[in-house]
């Protein structure tokens, strides 16, 4: 197992945690990474846009001049593609743009990822992140001191008071993301530099996924 070091807030190592070998020392599969994160991104778009055809657009029923004689090219509608106000060559119609990715696939992608920031030594362990108000300071001031930029922010699943603290403190932070153990995702883990993780979410973690 693998041996993290527990840093309070201010930034002082108070403990050493083991993390578990099944989730954090798994072999990094690089195309399930990929696959999930492909998925992830296809699975946001909403698949509404929408343009109208030639055959949709109103108007346009009768020829705008005969066929010959006039020394124009010969049109047939004022709704045709080349006409302003015309309809769309192929227009986009709504779609469903969803990938799956089975279950199974999804979680050896979720711990290659965090794998991959434990070897990259981008995994910070904290004891607890506990937030008397609302306060962007005091987590300003606890990312300075564990030095730490652009991180994902991770919590054990907690009450709505107490993850609505930590949540809106950081949620005016550039670059930084808030996140419980049953949101935690892929797409997430690699997009921000340095996750920062309390060790109750660790333990949630392992008792899910081990």
């Amino acid at each position: 197992m693998a041996s993290v070091s527990v840093y309070n807030m201010e930034g002082a190592q108070v403990s050493t945690i083991e993390l578990s070998d099944s989730i954090f020392a798994v072999p990094v599969n690089e195309h399930l990474v990929h696959q999930a994160v492909v998925a992830q991104l296809a699975n946001k778009r909403q698949g509404t846009q929408k343009a109208k055809t030639r055959g949709e657009v109103r108007g346009g029923g009768r020829k705008p001049w005969r066929q010959k004689g006039t020394g124009h090219a010969r049109q047939g509608s004022i709704r045709a593609p080349q006409w302003t106000g015309g309809g769309v060559v192929f227009a986009p119609t709504p779609r469903d743009y969803s990938v799956k990715v089975n279950k199974k696939e999804k979680v050896a992608a979720l711990k290659s990822a965090l794998t991959s920031r434990v070897e990259a030594g981008k995994f910070i362990v904290v004891d607890k992140i506990e937030l008397e108000e609302i306060k962007t300071k005091t987590i300003v001031k606890m990312l300075d001191a564990l030095k730490v930029g652009k991180a994902l922010i991770v919590t054990e699943e907690s009450s709505a008071a107490d993850l609505n603290k930590v949540k809106l403190s950081a949620n005016n932070i550039e670059d930084v993301k808030t996140a419980e153990t049953n949101t935690i995702n892929v797409y997430d883990i690699l997009k921000y530099d340095t996750v920062v993780i309390t060790e109750a979410a660790v333990k949630k973690l392992e008792e899910v996924y081990a």
